[in-house]
């Protein structure tokens, strides 16, 4: 079985180094707050040339905390992409928002045209939504956001590397979110998050908000006491995940390079099939989290893939506005077709690092004999 994903075989080639670091770190007696977590911030920020960054506990908490920032109140509107995943919606929802959303173009991204039809009164802010290691047009977005004086959160989960006319993904915006869930292009060995942002007075809060809204930043009375300032959540970090992360970010560039090479390899391979292929803008470098196709047939090549034990996945099957949890808070359906169309037949091919150039040989001649039938 050739795997959609696996940690297995980068597990393998730096137990040694992991564990002995891993060691290391709760030897110290460090679980929070440590100094992997301070070197991990530092690192990160200066990597994706931010002026400040913190750690948080996963992808969908560093959306939501970012959001918190803005105090929204009742009726208030995030816009977001149609295709995006369950977090970004939960995220807006449980942050005290409403999520509008905005139908895909051709490139399965965030149609930017669209946005401004779906601004108004109640709109606070933007979340563009990386999608699949590609960045949306950012000035465009940024251009109504300024506009209409609404600020713009970006949603790079999927995305981290990907640099947008010489900017790195998610510091275009206010916020740039980020996961560290171990799929992503930088995955700990458990669930992590990251916030970037260029806004001293937004990072404070964060800080704040991150750790139950408790000061350790600002100078007063209450400095490193058990006082709330606001009201915060629980979203850490832990030192044995900043630890793997540390490590990992040493190498980032050279899995974003694999992962570039391993997606040229698909390209040449199935470029004359009737797949709709991933499509590079020239001012966006692609950082390929997933090598994402489609095809009308979809569901039905997915199937028979599998049933010669290639494992791939559809990112994402149903869309927001056709789910139960959601679909009497989307207003705006009609809308919101091309996602509806693209979602039946949209599906990636594996795709990481440690995947044999051998397996890619087999998954498109596999692949190309099974669309010699459509």
């Amino acid at each position: 079985m050739i795997k959609f994903w696996s940690y297995k075989a980068e597990y393998k080639k730096y137990k040694k180094i992991l564990l002995r670091n891993i060691d290391k770190t709760i030897s110290k007696g460090e679980i929070f707050f440590g100094k992997q977590i301070e070197t991990f911030e530092k690192k990160f920020i200066k990597k994706y040339k931010a002026k400040y960054g913190i750690a948080v506990g996963s992808g969908t908490e560093a959306l939501m905390i970012s959001l918190k920032t803005l105090n929204l109140k009742p009726g208030d509107e995030i816009i977001t992409a149609a295709n995006t995943a369950i977090p970004t919606i939960s995220a807006i929802i449980n942050a005290g928002g409403t999520p509008r959303l905005v139908d895909i173009g051709e490139d399965y991204l965030l149609d930017v045209k669209k946005i401004e039809k779906e601004i108004n009164s109640k709109t606070r802010a933007i979340i563009p939504v990386h999608l699949y290691g590609q960045m949306c047009d950012m000035d465009f977005i940024i251009k109504i956001a300024k506009k209409y004086k609404i600020i713009v959160i970006e949603d790079c989960a999927q995305s981290q590397g990907a640099i947008y006319k010489k900017k790195y993904s998610g510091t275009i915006g206010k916020f740039g979110c980020f996961s560290f869930y171990p799929t992503k292009i930088l995955g700990a060995y458990g669930d992590g998050g990251f916030i970037v942002t260029n806004d001293l007075k937004a990072y404070k809060q964060i800080k704040r908000l991150r750790f139950y809204g408790i000061e350790t930043v600002e100078k007063n009375k209450y400095k490193n006491q058990y006082y709330a300032c606001e009201n915060g959540l629980n979203s850490r970090l832990d030192e044995v995940q900043a630890t793997i992360l540390n490590f990992k970010l040493n190498k980032v560039n050279s899995f974003i390079k694999k992962r570039r090479s391993l997606a040229k390899k698909y390209m040449t391979k199935l470029a004359k099939t009737s797949l709709k292929l991933p499509l590079e803008k020239p001012y966006c470098k692609h950082v390929y989290h997933l090598f994402t196709v489609y095809h009308p047939k979809g569901e039905t090549i997915k199937k028979i893939l599998l049933n010669k034990k290639i494992q791939t996945r559809s990112i994402y099957p149903f869309t927001i506005q056709s789910m139960k949890a959601y679909k009497n808070i989307i207003k705006n359906k009609k809308r919101l077709k091309n996602s509806e169309i693209k979602a039946k037949g949209i599906f990636s091919l594996p795709l990481y690092p440690e995947l044999k150039e051998s397996e890619i040989n087999r998954i498109a001649i596999v692949l190309k004999k099974i669309l010699r039938k459509f």
